[in-house]
């Protein structure tokens, strides 16, 4: 990296380093962005497509990162659920505007194995762990109360809030990436981009127009 200008040897602002894996650089920008967002630097809009091709995008947290992908939970009849069955590709975007910074994820999706899901299951708080069971997310319901009700059944049922199960219907998902760009916000809307495309299971590295 040439430090004194500045820039790498793309061109780009020095952020963008010469790494040559997006997974690598993906950790050094968030490891950034933990430091400056106030709330949740893991937010990001996750994208999917029904069946008949109809987009639909929503706010999740990302709950696992590995040389393998990007990992959210939620339950697998929820609307992303339902999508990612019929159509296993999405795209993720992550950005955070104290940085000037976005990055933007392409690939297909995959069910992540049972221990990894229970692993972060049991981490969580344990109302979160009823509400896994007592929520059958997406779908309608007659009045909050309905819902309180059912947190109050799983509560009974499930009184050891050390020993609550999995339930079978949740679990994550993780997004094995084709692409990866990363874009800084330039004055005068002359931003920069660089994206890394895999092919041949080999990471290749692109600098688009803003």
């Amino acid at each position: 990296m040439n430090q004194k200008s500045g820039q790498n040897s793309l061109g780009l602002d020095a952020c963008f380093e010469d790494e040559q894996n997006p997974i690598v650089l993906f950790k050094k920008w968030f490891a950034v962005a933990e430091k400056s967002e106030i709330n949740d630097p893991n937010a990001l809009s996750l994208a999917t497509s029904s069946s008949d091709g109809m987009p639909t995008v929503r706010m999740v947290l990302l709950k696992g990162l590995s040389e393998k992908g990007f990992v959210f939970y939620t339950n697998f009849n929820s609307k992303k659920g339902s999508d990612l069955k019929t159509n296993p590709k999405a795209s993720m975007c992550f950005h955070w505007k104290s940085l000037r910074r976005q990055i933007r994820i392409s690939g297909k999706t995959v069910v992540v194995d049972n221990k990894e899901a229970d692993q972060y299951y049991n981490s969580r708080a344990y109302g979160s762990r009823i509400g896994a069971w007592a929520s059958s997310q997406s779908q309608t319901m007659n009045n909050r109360i309905e819902f309180i009700n059912k947190i109050k059944e799983f509560e009974k049922k499930y009184p050891d809030q050390k020993n609550v199960p999995r339930p079978p219907h949740w679990s994550g998902w993780r997004v094995e990436p084709d692409t990866i760009e990363f874009w800084l916000e330039i004055k005068n809307r002359i931003h920069e981009r660089l994206n890394y495309r895999k092919e041949n299971g080999k990471w290749l590295r692109e600098i688009l127009y803003p």
